[in-house]
């Protein structure tokens, strides 16, 4: 290796990338594995599988969330609070499917930055702010329904204050994710005369230690809090409606919902938990651990666990289908397979069956998240 080769490897090793961005890409990786041979995302086979698996998340995640959002803007009675929640829950993942899963296909064949200095600063940033917005959602409708079912409350949050609280949560999302904005530099290295190579990478102020601080931070932010969060308000929710019709005379179509909503409750839980789960493990072992990057199946690991976490992009609108009646029959009304009037009969029963059953959640109010 020439002293100008030397120089250049030099450089490489100073771009540390570490992926704190839930949508960012392993490409980058520490020192000479930048630019192995043996990178098994390398081989034919693999790359056909990983093109096939990003596809198929982000056709299922755009068809699923476009159909929630139609289907909410289509029919008035589904034009509930909750049910906008569950909206912008759908136009977070949308924004994760388009603006995050094809970039990461992309970096993750080619292995090097392909879109310009412009996108470099703003594609991270609202990769990171939709996934924000996801997540914070989540926690939203989950505390919105802990309200409404464990403490009975008869005033319920107005549409308007649903709309600031939407807003509240775009521009907390947006301040959690400037980072990856502000603390980032796009360069150009001549690796040789005839190969130039484009890096988009995260760059702190001081040590790497800062990145690592920062990383850690989100895994709090996105991950550890937002499941405390949820388990313990479905956790109560699921105890009260228990409570409630143990005390009760159960009707067969009462056990019916309550199993359906357990079930609904519990799954939620599971998704998220599970489906995040290893992406989070992983990157928490890169923050602790400096040489797990130096893995040979390095940049593969963190695409195959990355592929895990996104499909709960597109899980949602799955188990509103299959657990919501509502959504159920607008979904099909859409696809011609169920008559418009019973979707706005069977909502306009629930609501009547809501008001009879102090609070106890009906098919309406039943929205899986």
């Amino acid at each position: 290796m020439n002293t100008a080769e030397q120089l250049n490897m030099t450089q490489v090793e100073d771009y540390q990338l570490q992926p704190s961005n839930c949508c960012s890409t392993a490409y980058t990786v520490y020192g000479e594995n930048f630019l192995m041979e043996d990178d098994s995302t390398r081989l034919v086979a693999v790359q056909v599988i990983l093109i096939l698996a990003y596809s198929t998340i982000i056709l299922f995640g755009v068809t699923g969330n476009s159909l929630v959002i139609y289907v909410v803007y289509k029919f008035k009675n589904l034009r509930t609070v909750t049910n906008f929640f569950i909206v912008n829950l759908a136009v977070a993942d949308l924004l994760v499917n388009t603006l995050c899963l094809p970039f990461t296909l992309v970096n993750t064949l080619y292995g090097k930055w392909m879109f310009g200095q412009v996108l470099c600063f703003m594609l991270p940033c609202a990769q990171g702010m939709a996934v924000h917005v996801s997540t914070i959602t989540l926690n939203i409708i989950a505390l919105d329904r802990h309200r409404n079912i464990v403490y009975h409350m008869e005033t319920k949050m107005s549409k308007d204050m649903c709309a600031v609280v939407i807003v509240i949560t775009w521009a907390v999302s947006a301040l959690l994710a400037s980072p990856l904005a502000i603390f980032r530099e796009y360069e150009m290295l001549d690796l040789s005369p005839a190969d130039t190579l484009h890096v988009c990478a995260e760059k702190w102020p001081g040590s790497s230690m800062n990145g690592a601080i920062y990383s850690i931070s989100m895994l709090l932010v996105q991950y550890c809090l937002p499941l405390i969060i949820n388990s313990v308000a479905y956790i109560r929710i699921w105890n009260k409606l228990k409570n409630h019709m143990a005390h009760r005379n159960d009707r067969n179509d009462r056990n019916q919902r309550r199993k359906k909503t357990t079930k609904m409750l519990l799954t939620m839980v599971v998704v998220f938990a599970v489906s995040w789960l290893p992406f989070h493990a992983f990157q928490l072992a890169v923050d602790i651990d400096s040489s797990v990057p130096y893995m040979k199946d390095f940049k593969l690991l963190f695409t195959v666990f990355h592929i895990i976490a996104m499909c709960s992009t597109f899980v949602n609108p799955i188990l509103y289908g299959w657990m919501n009646n509502n959504y159920r029959m607008a979904f099909m009304s859409v696809f011609k397979c169920y008559p418009l009037s019973s979707v706005t009969a069977r909502c306009s029963k629930a609501r009547e069956t809501q008001k009879e059953e102090d609070g106890v959640c009906t098919d309406c109010k039943s929205t899986n998240v």
